[in-house]
């Protein structure tokens, strides 16, 4: 020990002859600086570390009595004078160990297919089958526009969440999408104007899943045993909801993120498949009998604009996902070499190809076959047992109920991790050591028959697509654009500058909107109410 602590001085005595400060400020040497480079360029986050403290640093100090000095610094010429002092900054911060405890950024091991799998899972499912009702009142040419137009906004603000995950100035990481809000615009912002969007994404969704996975499972059994002399008496919709859920809380035991990746990539796979059987059988079977595409035209101009905004609604709740991105992107290692957003983009690509892949088929396909008979409540799944029960294959129909029903408990999953993290971060902050095995599987227990419970005492919140589509908005359209302008700052009047401020304002404004026009079109036409009676 003696031996090394004079070795390791010498090193350091060395490096001060020879390395000159920085701007009134020691560097550290350059075997420690070396050292560090390769080892600890890991960015932090408010609370984003995997590693205690204590052992990088005794790596370090064992590493520099072991090497030579080398003659010439290996810092990357792109950093400043200043990088050397930022760096021992973040080596020397004491880190938060919570989030080694807390499910999302419990494992950083993931890559660019794991992001690939949770986006594709996450970004494609249930919402995309009314896609071909907004098409009934915005027409052939104004709904592949909007839809056109949809993607590609959601795509660039996308793009903008993926770069704003990590900052190179200051190394922190921002893991949630709540995190990086608040610490943009502050804590009271953040809890007025994202934090009921971003939690109703999660937890609504997961109801919206128990009510779809549920009465998919009752259609399930009347094809499977229906007409072949199956003596089983059914079960009613309620107790299809509670099996549901229980397939649901027991695959939720994962304990991370990470963990659910082979989940996401089955969800992926039969969100994919049920999307292609659907537009498939509707587009060979035929039109139907008097289909009409001419777009639907009112007597009142009121209820017209309220029913476009409605149908604008219902294509913006389509592109949902990205009040996860930033959590899928915290599963992955970053470095100053290797940051992750180059992986996590690659893998958004690789996912959003398949989804446009899936969505305009389905929203074109399904309007051209079904027209304005296409189901305003059930959309293409309503439609396929509709009109094509009797004439499709019955093998057809129950492989299509069956990949809904996997998709949905896999997308529960995804959807559900955020509310987990959530709880467990409550139990964390407070007694300062991570959730017990047996509370957590508890805690996410009791949240899923939480959403049972919803799912049984509100059953028509499926009715409210386009209002939902208006709430969670702002989440994809427009929120970005403001954190990107108030984090990069961007020169005034700029390109750059201008089309975030008008993609961002537009968002806004048309969520306000869309809200409204939810609301009217609600009371106008009215929706079946049957509190704690699911059909």
């Amino acid at each position: 020990e003696r031996e090394r602590e004079r070795e390791m001085g010498e090193v350091v005595g060395d490096s001060a002859t020879t390395t000159p400060p920085s701007m009134g400020i020691e560097s550290p040497s350059p075997a420690v600086s070396d050292t560090t480079m390769q080892m600890q360029t890991q960015y932090n986050s408010p609370s984003l570390s995997n590693k205690p403290l204590l052992s990088i640093i005794e790596h370090v100090s064992s590493a520099a009595a072991n090497k030579k000095t080398p003659r010439a610094s290996r810092t990357p010429n792109f950093m400043t004078p200043l990088g050397s002092p930022i760096r021992r900054a973040i080596q020397l911060t004491k880190l938060d160990p919570q989030d080694a405890w807390l499910p999302i950024t419990e494992s950083r091991n993931g890559n660019a297919l794991y992001a690939a799998f949770h986006t594709l899972c996450s970004g494609i499912g249930i919402q995309a089958l009314v896609l071909p009702v907004a098409f009934t009142v915005l027409g052939w040419t104004w709904g592949i526009i909007c839809l056109t137009v949809a993607f590609v906004w959601q795509m660039y603000t996308l793009r903008l969440l993926v770069k704003l995950h990590e900052s190179t100035e200051t190394g922190m990481r921002y893991s949630r999408y709540l995190q990086l809000f608040s610490a943009t615009f502050g804590d009271k912002m953040g809890k007025f104007f994202a934090l009921f969007p971003i939690m109703y994404l999660s937890g609504g969704t997961c109801v919206a899943l128990i009510i779809v996975g549920g009465s998919t499972m009752k259609l399930f059994f009347q094809i499977v045993c229906g007409g072949h002399g199956c003596s089983a008496k059914p079960l009613t919709t309620v107790e299809w909801y509670l099996v549901f859920t229980c397939a649901a809380v027991l695959l939720s035991q994962l304990p991370n993120l990470n963990s659910i990746a082979g989940v996401s990539l089955i969800g992926a796979v039969t969100a994919v498949g049920y999307c292609t059987i659907m537009w498939l059988v509707s587009v060979t079977e035929g039109r139907l009998d008097g289909v009409s595409y001419d777009p639907i035209r009112p007597a009142s101009n009121v209820v017209w604009i309220f029913g476009v905004l409605n149908a604008l609604g219902i294509i913006a709740f389509a592109f949902r996902g990205h009040n996860l991105t930033l959590e899928i992107q915290a599963t992955m290692p970053s470095s100053e070499k290797n940051p992750s957003h180059v992986r996590m983009w690659r893998g958004v690509q690789f996912a959003y190809v398949i989804i446009a892949m899936c969505l305009f088929p389905l929203a074109i396909g399904g309007y051209w076959a079904y027209g304005h008979k296409i189901p305003e409540n059930g959309g293409m799944l309503s439609a396929i047992y509709t009109f094509h029960g009797r004439d499709a294959p019955q093998f057809i129909l129950g492989l299509t109920s069956l990949l809904v029903i996997i998709n949905a408990v896999s997308s529960f999953q995804i959807y559900g991790m955020p509310m987990f993290d959530d709880m467990e971060s409550k139990y964390t902050s407070r007694f300062n050591k991570p959730l017990p095995w047996w509370l957590r599987s508890v805690s996410r227990a009791m949240f899923g028959y939480g959403c049972f419970f919803v799912a049984v005492a509100i059953p028509f919140l499926g009715s409210f697509a386009g209002l939902i589509g208006g709430i969670a908005l702002p989440v994809t359209f427009a929120y970005p654009c403001f954190m990107w302008l108030k984090i990069k700052k961007p020169k005034k009047y700029s390109m750059v500058w201008w089309l975030n401020w008008v993609l961002g304002l537009s968002g806004m404004s048309l969520s306000i909107v869309l809200i409204a026009a939810g609301v009217y079109v609600v009371i106008d036409t009215g929706i079946e109410v049957s509190f704690f009676k699911p059909h």
